[in-house]
């Protein structure tokens, strides 16, 4: 058990920015009292989360939603309240231009634009000191023969070749994929073969984004991850469910027997220490910083299972074409109440052993609610 918990001590989920502010669906977002107005109050509310995990020590930023004048003075205010800036993404999906696309837009104007807006945000990183740049695209055709499919690929290639030689020193880039929407014909980058295979070209520091609500119904996520991790290829997750599409609700509440087989297999590709874990989660009705508490946990949970499957045992039933054996392994581990080690794991570093709890019996929610009036709350922009 010391070994366990010694990994999961390491374990560290980054938060994202966005997930602070008022969010919601495409038909309406909900505002709630005490939501940040400014980049500084997200970071705070972040740095809240870390105080009741301990494992959640950095924040990503989203551009333009975090603009700021000096960014070198928000990674400063970020480490003063006890994170630091990670993951810098990128938007180029809500601006008028990109109604056809951004980079693979046909007219070459608003694909500069696209690219000069991907290269300010490789900006931000020398800033701020990240090392990873997550790009996410909407583009996509709505209609057979509005554009040519292998010409949007080419376009695409250019400006990933042009943003990835712009980066420097140890910076990544994360190529995120979407099955579809807001394209419902094709979509630019659909899947993770699509993601994989770019990335492939690029080279080493271009790896692939796994969200885990980004597939069709039914999708075997492990897999990926498993072929993933086998190239040396899988850079980041974005957590969140799904129940039906892209519902960006809590890591683990549709389906937390896939959150366990898809860490399951980070665990045994060695992933734990090499992938970057973040959570993608800004759904409409939950409190924000309770709700990313939660989902830490829930991720915590699942990686305290994984990391208690039997690997020999595993491995023997495996080798001995044993079916139901090497599947009561599995079961075994996923059955397994982790919480009481978690909760150990907690008080030793010091931690309240609920952080949920500790969370609302510490003020706070109330604090905030009653200091954030005025001013202009921190949206998506929907």
């Amino acid at each position: 058990m010391d070994a366990v918990k010694a990994k999961l001590a390491g374990q560290r989920i980054e938060t994202p920015s966005w997930a602070y502010g008022n969010s919601g669906t495409r038909f309406k977002v909900f505002t709630q009292p005490g939501v940040p107005r400014s980049p500084e109050e997200k970071i705070d509310d972040a740095a809240q989360v870390h105080a009741f995990t301990g494992a959640a020590p950095s924040v990503a930023l989203h551009i333009p939603w975090d603009k700021v004048d000096d960014y070198g003075a928000l990674a400063r205010y970020a480490r003063d309240a006890g994170v630091a800036v990670g993951t810098i993404n990128s938007n180029v999906f809500q601006d008028d231009d990109y109604k056809l696309g951004s980079v693979t837009n046909p007219d070459p104007a608003v694909r500069r634009k696209a690219v000069d807006h991907l290269l300010e945000c490789v900006d931000v990183m020398d800033a701020t000191g990240s090392r990873d740049l997550k790009l996410w695209f909407s583009d996509g055709t709505n209609y057979p023969g509005q554009d040519d499919i292998r010409d949007r690929q080419d376009r695409l290639a250019e400006a990933l070749s042009t943003v990835y030689n712009r980066l420097t020193g140890d910076q990544r880039m994360l190529l995120e994929y979407k099955l579809f929407e807001p394209a419902f014909y094709t979509t630019d980058v659909p899947d993770w073969g699509t993601s994989y295979a770019h990335c492939l070209k690029l080279g080493d520091r271009a790896t692939v984004c796994v969200d885990t609500g980004h597939h069709a119904p039914g999708t075997n996520i492990e897999f990926i991850v498993a072929f993933l991790l086998r190239e040396g290829k899988l850079g980041a997750f974005d957590f969140n469910s799904r129940f039906y599409a892209d519902d960006d609700l809590m890591v683990g509440a549709a389906d937390p027997f896939q959150l366990f087989r898809i860490l399951y297999e980070v665990v045994r590709g060695g992933g734990l220490e090499s992938v970057s874990f973040m959570l993608d989660q800004c759904h409409n009705i939950e409190l924000k910083i309770p709700g990313q508490i939660r989902s830490i946990c829930n991720v915590q949970e699942a990686t305290a299972k994984a990391l208690l499957v039997d690997r020999a045992a595993l491995k023997s039933a495996q080798d001995s074409g044993d079916v139901l054996a090497a599947n009561d392994v599995f079961m075994d581990a996923y059955n397994t109440d982790v919480r009481p080690l978690l909760a150990e794991l907690r008080t030793e570093r010091g931690l309240d052993p609920d952080p949920v709890a500790a969370y609302r019996r510490s003020g706070y929610q109330e604090k905030i609610a009653a200091e954030r009036v005025g001013g202009e709350q921190a949206g998506w922009g929907a």
